[in-house]
């Protein structure tokens, strides 16, 4: 007869300083076939101490606590152990506040007036190595990265869209190409991105550009 094996748990780490909300965070997700709280603390220190113990598959983490913030949190969490996967749970998303976390690296981001079905959604996501960030979130992000470029940058990014290359752009606007390339250089990096298709994707997941 065949032994029956039971399918892999994913192994959470819950990060919150309100600890009703970490005990009903617990109760959800034990009632989720696929997942189990390993450990649950409330603070950053305390994240990281827990992690190195029990090595799990995801934080789920909050993002204004007491000691270290959530993004310091998400720093050294993979400073010392390498691609954690981090999903920060907050009331609190200013564009500002979601691009800090992303850009430490987090891969995911809940907002806790969210129906919880959406936190269980995006755990699953996180865990199966895919960014989670949901549209009215992402908006946010967009808005912020949108203050960063200046308004030359975002004319190119809107060619950049219709398909333009370099030397169009260059054309069109009357510089030249040389100037274009600097321009592009800068829209990746502010991105965060390493060419510009993936310059593109972001930009319209985000709301910076719309193609029509």
């Amino acid at each position: 007869m065949q032994k029956i094996v039971p399918p892999k748990k994913i192994r959470i780490l819950l990060v919150d300083d309100h600890m009703v909300l970490r005990m009903g965070l617990m109760t959800a997700t034990s009632d989720q076939p696929d997942m189990e709280v390993v450990a649950d603390v409330e603070n950053g220190s305390e994240a990281i101490d827990a992690y190195r113990v029990h090595q799990p598959d995801i934080v789920v983490l909050d993002l204004r606590m007491q000691g270290l913030s959530g993004v310091e949190t998400i720093r050294r969490l993979r400073q010392e152990f390498g691609d954690v996967r981090v999903l920060i749970f907050s009331n609190y998303a200013s564009g500002e506040e979601v691009y800090q976390a992303l850009k430490a690296g987090a891969t995911g981001f809940v907002l806790k007036e969210m129906p919880l079905l959406r936190l269980m959604e995006a755990i699953r996501s996180v865990y199966a190595g895919e960014r989670y960030v949901p549209p009215e979130v992402a908006t946010r992000v967009g808005e912020r990265l949108l203050a960063q470029l200046s308004p030359r940058e975002l004319e190119v990014l809107q060619l950049v869209a219709k398909g333009r290359s370099n030397k169009e752009i260059a054309s069109e606007l009357k510089v030249v190409e040389g100037t274009i390339k600097i321009h592009v250089t800068n829209l990746l990096a502010k991105l965060g991105v390493s060419d510009r298709t993936q310059a593109l994707i972001v930009a319209l997941q985000r709301g910076i550009i719309h193609i029509e």
